[in-house]
């Protein structure tokens, strides 16, 4: 909270009124407008909730244009280097990073949480065999609330710890359950014995006939991607969990909220729209022309993976990724036209004027596309990947809304532009 105040004065009555302004620890003040519609009949306008502080939040903190990232206050850049997906889950849930023992019991705990009921397998089977891998994540993730009725009392604060657990260690048994079954292949069990992300991974592409075998540099990538996935602040997917949080929904279906707002292209979708999009430009030696055409105002073809909304100068997670992706396509030698496409468009984009003017560098959509590719994962599954992450930054947040007393429904307001009242007419006379 600041001592300082905002005055507003309304032109049309001379009514002036005084408005709190708040401060975080870090970030740009928020003018208080809680008064505003009471003492001068007046609400505010702002499509997108871009210049709307919806909540207060100790989770994430970005500053778009220092191309800034912190969980917990800990720079993303170091978390990327020294920490794992796992260890940053525990830290966005629980404010801190653990020591040994604290992360060995929370391992443990996610660990023995990672089975799904075998009902979920006919659940599963009532989708169509094509049906896309966010449909039925988004799907049996809402059912969880059918089977673990322990969880749902959300006034209480061990249940929804636990709801929290069961989502980080079920989402990649169900992500990888559903992404089998779209192709025909059985469902493999989680193996305990394994960390995090290689049982997730031998969950995706294991076999009955013979063993997985891995490069580490898969695991490596995979748990990089999951760490800059795990949050970013109140996006609109976060956003989403916290509204349906907001009034008293059960914890699946808060975080099954979340999921179907991902699906969306212009957000988790991005990096299946990467891939798409390199797709259509199809060889290498046609990406001089995709510039051109992306540079022309008159055309509709966009360069998808450049740029980003918060961040002004550069996204720092693509900083981070962009090692890691040619690190992977070097280990892994892969041969894919479509990769060498990326590579060229990524080349040709960072020394364009025109985009380097525009700060349109590549994102971390750009290169999580990339990475994806490499490993075999198939587009389809591009956002499921995104959603496995999230969820930690997810719970967490459903986790701090909860304990906050200030929580209010969320009830956003309009600008009504419809008709103005009129009488009904009976059929015949109209």
């Amino acid at each position: 909270m600041s001592d300082k105040t905002v005055q507003l004065t309304d032109s049309a009555t001379n009514k002036t009124i005084t408005l709190p302004l708040l401060s975080g620890t870090l970030g740009e003040p928020a003018v208080d407008i809680g008064k505003l519609y009471k003492e001068l009949g007046y609400f505010t306008f702002d499509p997108g909730f871009v210049s709307t502080a919806s909540t207060r939040s100790a989770i994430t903190f970005i500053d778009g244009d220092a191309g800034v990232l912190l969980y917990r206050g800990y720079p993303i850049e170091q978390l990327a280097k020294h920490s794992s997906f796992l260890e940053v889950a525990y830290l966005l849930i629980n404010g801190e990073l653990p020591d040994t023992a604290k992360f060995s019991a929370f391992e443990d705990e996610v660990t023995h949480h990672t089975m799904m009921h075998e009902s979920l397998k006919n659940f599963l089977h009532g989708f169509h065999y094509d049906a896309h891998p966010m449909a039925m994540l988004c799907g049996s993730i809402a059912s969880l609330s059918a089977f673990y009725h322990d969880t749902l009392d959300i006034g209480d604060p061990e249940q929804r710890r636990l709801a929290a657990i069961r989502l980080i260690a079920k989402m990649p048994t169900i992500a990888s359950a559903a992404y089998r079954y779209s192709i025909g292949w059985p469902i493999r069990y989680p193996r305990n014995n394994l960390d995090y992300i290689t049982r997730f991974l031998h969950m995706m592409f294991e076999v009955p006939s013979e063993p997985l075998a891995l490069n580490p540099v898969v695991a490596k990538a995979l748990d990089l991607l999951f760490i800059l996935h795990a949050d970013h602040e109140q996006n609109a997917s976060t956003s989403t969990v916290r509204l349906v949080g907001s009034t008293g929904a059960n914890p699946y279906a808060c975080v099954a909220a979340g999921i179907a707002a991902l699906w969306g292209p212009a957000h988790g979708g991005a990096n299946e729209a990467v891939l798409k999009m390199l797709a259509e430009i199809g060889d290498a030696k046609n990406v001089g022309k995709a510039v051109e055409r992306a540079k022309d105002k008159n055309s509709s073809f966009r360069l998808m993976g450049f740029g980003h909304r918060v961040y002004k100068n550069f996204d720092p997670r693509a900083t981070i990724i962009r090692d890691m992706t040619h690190k992977v396509l070097a280990d892994l030698n892969v041969s894919d036209p479509l990769l060498d496409v990326a590579l060229e468009l990524e080349q040709a984009a960072l020394k364009d004027p025109y985009f380097v003017e525009r700060k349109l560098y590549p994102n971390v959509d750009f290169y999580s596309g990339i990475i994806y590719k490499a490993l075999k994962i198939p587009t389809e599954m591009f956002t499921v990947m995104f959603a496995i992450a999230r969820t930690a930054g997810w719970v967490a947040h459903w986790l701090e809304q909860h304990q906050d007393k200030d929580t209010k429904i969320g009830r956003p307001r309009q600008i009504y532009t419809g008709a103005v009242k009129r009488d009904y007419t009976p059929i015949a006379k109209r």
